[in-house]
């Protein structure tokens, strides 16, 4: 039928698009450990991605929107750890699944969100997405406490505010562990979980 064929072409378009995309955040990736951010050029990027310049600029209007848009990139996935979290009933069981699955993620992106940490500040979309994430997780962590018997609520020794506590608390440490080795993020996420299980009174 005549009004099929647009539609088609313009799925495989996209499909295209998604694709060029994901090659150019991938060298985005690339070029933050090879380069950092204050040296990594838009040429950069567009070269890595065997792409014009002007091609890369029909994608992102600038670096600090590629940036970006590898941040968004990887906290979906920390989005996604943080739900399961919270949907895991047994508070020890999810405490292990939470540390674990965000290991992987520093392990695998461990550059990315350090990168966005640091510029969470000074750029406001990134600023926006970090602090998103944060809420996430402090909402996952509250609802591991609550579920573990700690008293809901807003005052310092309830849930909520033990739980913004503990977020910024493995934030901070593990953008320190990960910068030296596998093995220090490990024992640093280690010690996070016994810090959280302690918080929960679920030591032994």
């Amino acid at each position: 039928m005549p009004g099929h064929h647009p539609a088609r072409s313009r799925r495989t378009t996209e499909r295209k698009g998604d694709v060029r995309e994901r090659v150019i955040l991938d060298t985005c990736e690339a070029l933050l450990a090879r380069k950092g951010y204050d040296a990594m050029t838009v040429g950069d990027i567009a070269q890595g991605a065997g792409i014009t310049r002007g091609a890369l600029y029909f994608y992102f209007g600038s670096k600090q929107e590629v940036v970006t848009a590898l941040v968004a990139r990887t906290v979906e996935h920390l989005w996604e750890r943080s739900r399961a979290t919270a949907q895991t009933d047994e508070p020890r069981q999810a405490i292990a699944a939470a540390m674990r699955r965000t290991v992987e993620l520093w392990n695998e992106h461990g550059l990315v969100m350090r990168t966005a940490i640091d510029l969470s500040l000074s750029v406001p979309e990134i600023g926006e997405l970090w602090s998103r994430t944060a809420d996430l997780f402090i909402t996952a962590i509250t609802a591991v406490l609550e579920r573990a018997g700690v008293q809901p609520g807003t005052e310092p020794e309830h849930a909520s505010a033990m739980a913004r506590a503990l977020c910024w608390m493995i934030e901070r440490t593990f953008y320190h562990a990960s910068q030296e080795s596998r093995e220090t993020l490990q024992n640093a996420s280690s010690t996070c979980e016994h810090i959280w299980l302690i918080s929960a009174g679920l030591t032994t």
